[in-house]
């Protein structure tokens, strides 16, 4: 790799201007491009200090052998640049969206001369208008064949149509009237295309304009008694309505917007859009990026990228008045403005607040994080990729045989208090709930003879009470001495029940009598060497240990002085991040649970028949532990639920004669100033 500093241009010779930049690698493909308000700025800093820049930023400019850029007029130029530097070079460290699937969407060939409707899927063309995307190519179809009633556009292949024109018959659709038939003359082509183009109009949402007119067809058919016309208008108004049930209304007529979702993790970011168009929902769709392919994206870069990718190659009309969006990108202004651009006039993009576009927004996130689970379990169920990963795994590892059981540990806590730790179980790839444990970290004795708390002390105590059980229940030794019974990960049991590897209650094997193939800490080396300490503390030699560096996503061994680098595309890695992921989950949530807690108590949690809605009426009527010591019993009984005697118990538990009690928030149990 190139040393940065090889090919840094000069501060002077890079301008203040807006820009778009290109780095090229040894070869000259172009391998990033990104735009700035200042190219100055911009590119200077990816000439500091390498150890400072994001990993992946880092690998960029490592790889990179020279830089180059074009100076814009304006912000708006350099996106629009950006966005096509973007699609001409197809950069391997930008970032790429991919569908969660295959779209179809209905598209008419106006680009043809006799303009053609059909289900397509893949690149767009130019020349054809695109409506959707649709979740099913058969909702296409049936929505298709009740709109040909109205719109009598041609659906035939070229074939099909040069086969019919040759014999001077049209095909079945021609005779059933749900085909204008220009391949054998009934139409010309200006008439053909102007059908085509109210077929567009109404899929656009231009709809109340087509029903008032079969409406008015009708009752002038009717009028002048001619009823088989007026039947035939019935008949195509309800083929209209019966086309628009299939959309479901959710805004208000005039309402077209594009209504974006994100939910995302560490990793990826999943997301959904709506598309709205008369206030229907016309169609859907998805995509799952990978959050560090330009470094570690935040929901405003992601935005951003999105909408790029969305509108770029769209047509004015594919984009709305209204855009929807869960944040706002980091340069709102510039992207409304390249939106407006596209458009031809001015798109609203915002953060819905409140209202049914904040409820659609919600339902829109909810498709975001089920399509983000559905991406996961897919690629997590996958036996073949599950196969793969731990063959990733033995080789890289240099382990005897596939770690089938893989165990990975987590310490959570804020400043050393409320230390706990996790333990998440995977066999063969999968997660086993039910073997999860979790550990109240009570802290190692140092040299000073104080309680360390640290994560490497954490993880020395975790794993040697997670080891020692399994030794014990390996050995037929009956429960080590250290489990006591608050300890959330070594549930007591019966000391009496007969201990060795297999349950003789049940004939299964005890919980802890399995060893894992594989240890996964939470950490770098000092996490590592740690949790190596502790099982050779144990005499255990036959289990392997690895952590996994979450900046780097580096996977280090105890006593190496380097870490091992597996491949991004590896099944291995992705396996590990899921397994670490989980861990780091499942021990935040149960910190979270005891930091709760430990913050909601009060001196009143100590009183005797003085229960939450009793302490909820007290916080109504006077706020503190402060002004309920000023009250008097008497006072005191007149809160609703609060008797004379519970008046009396509360008096003296706050200490109304003295300074007995401090002053305690009734919400957050914080001590008050006494003054």
């Amino acid at each position: 790799m190139a040393d940065p500093s090889s090919y840094r241009p000069a501060p002077g010779s890079i301008p203040v201007d807006p820009g778009v930049y290109r780095f090229r690698d040894k070869d000259g493909r172009v391998i990033y491009v990104g735009k700035a308000k200042s190219l100055r700025s911009r590119l200077s800093s990816y000439f500091q200090d390498i150890a400072a820049l994001h990993p992946r930023t880092a690998t960029m400019v490592s790889t990179g052998a020279s830089v180059e850029w074009t100076v814009v007029r304006n912000e708006v130029e350099a996106l629009q640049l950006e966005y096509a530097w973007i699609k001409e070079f197809d950069p391997r460290f930008n970032v790429k969206y991919r569908d969660d699937k295959s779209y179809p969407y209905l598209a008419v060939t106006m680009g043809e001369e006799f303009p053609r409707a059909q289900v397509m899927r893949g690149a767009k063309r130019k020349g054809t208008r695109y409506f959707g995307p649709y979740a099913h190519a058969w909702a296409i179809r049936e929505t298709l064949d009740q709109l040909l009633r109205v719109f009598p556009m041609r659906t035939c292949s070229s074939g099909v149509f040069k086969r019919a024109g040759q014999v001077g018959r049209p095909c079945l659709l021609g005779y059933i009237d749900k085909c204008s038939a220009p391949c054998v003359g009934r139409v010309d082509a200006d008439e053909h295309r102007e059908i085509a183009e109210e077929f567009c109009a109404f899929m656009e949402g231009d709809t109340a304009r087509f029903v008032r007119r079969l409406e008015t067809q009708m009752k002038q058919a009717s009028a002048d008694l001619d009823f088989e016309t007026a039947a035939r208008r019935r008949d195509d108004l309800q083929a209209l309505r019966k086309a628009l049930e299939r959309s479901a209304v959710v805004l208000g007529d005039a309402t077209d917007a594009d209504v974006f979702g994100i939910s995302d993790d560490d990793l990826e970011a999943a997301v959904q859009v709506f598309h709205v168009r008369g206030g229907r929902v016309r169609g859907q769709r998805g995509w799952v990026v990978d959050k560090q392919a330009e470094g570690d994206l935040g929901q405003a870069e992601v935005v951003e990228r999105l909408l790029l990718q969305v509108y770029g190659d769209e047509s004015p009309s594919g984009v709305p008045r209204e855009v929807l969006v869960p944040v706002l990108p980091t340069e709102p202004d510039t992207v409304a403005a390249w939106l407006a651009e596209r458009r031809g006039s001015r798109v609203d993009l915002r953060v819905p607040q409140r209202g049914d576009k904040k409820t659609l927004m919600e339902t829109v996130t909810r498709n975001a994080s089920q399509s983000l689970a559905r991406h996961k379990v897919a690629r997590a169920g996958d036996l073949t990729a599950r196969s793969q990963a731990l063959q990733d795994l033995q080789e890289a590892l240099g382990l005897d045989e596939a770690p089938l059981r893989i165990e990975c540990y987590d310490v959570s806590h804020v400043q050393g208090t409320n230390v706990v730790a996790s333990m998440v179980v995977f066999e063969d790839g999968l997660p086993r709930k039910g073997e999860y444990r979790k550990f109240i970290v009570r802290g190692t004795p140092g040299e000073d003879g104080e309680l360390r708390l640290d994560d490497t002390a954490a993880m020395d105590e975790v794993l040697t009470r997670r080891f020692r059980r399994y030794l014990a229940e390996r050995d037929g030794e009956g429960q080590p001495q250290d489990v006591t019974a608050d300890d959330q990960a070594l549930p007591t049991g019966d000391d009496d029940a007969p201990s060795g590897p297999i349950d003789e209650r049940t004939g299964r094997p005890r919980r802890f009598a399995y060893p894992p193939q594989l240890v996964v800490v939470d950490g770098g080396k000092p996490q590592v060497d740690a949790a190596a300490r502790a099982l050779q503390g144990l005499g255990i030699d036959d289990v392997a240990v690895v952590g996994l560096a979450k900046r780097l996503e580096e996977v280090w061994l105890p006593d190496d002085d380097f870490p091992v680098i597996l491949p991004r595309t590896s099944e291995g890695l992705y396996l590990l991040q899921r397994v670490r992921d989980e861990a780091h989950r499942f021990a935040i949530t149960f910190h979270r649970q005891r930091r709760s807690k430990a913050m909601t108590t009060s001196v009143l949690d100590e009183i005797p028949g003085l229960g939450p809605a009793r302490r909820r009426a007290l916080l109504k009527r006077y706020g503190s532990v402060k002004k309920l010591r000023a009250a008097s019993a008497e006072d005191i009984a007149q809160v609703p639920g609060i008797g004379p005697g519970l008046a009396a118990t509360i008096a003296a538990a706050v200490g109304q004669d003295g300074d007995q009690a401090p002053a305690v928030n009734l919400t957050t149990g914080e001590v008050l100033d006494q003054e």
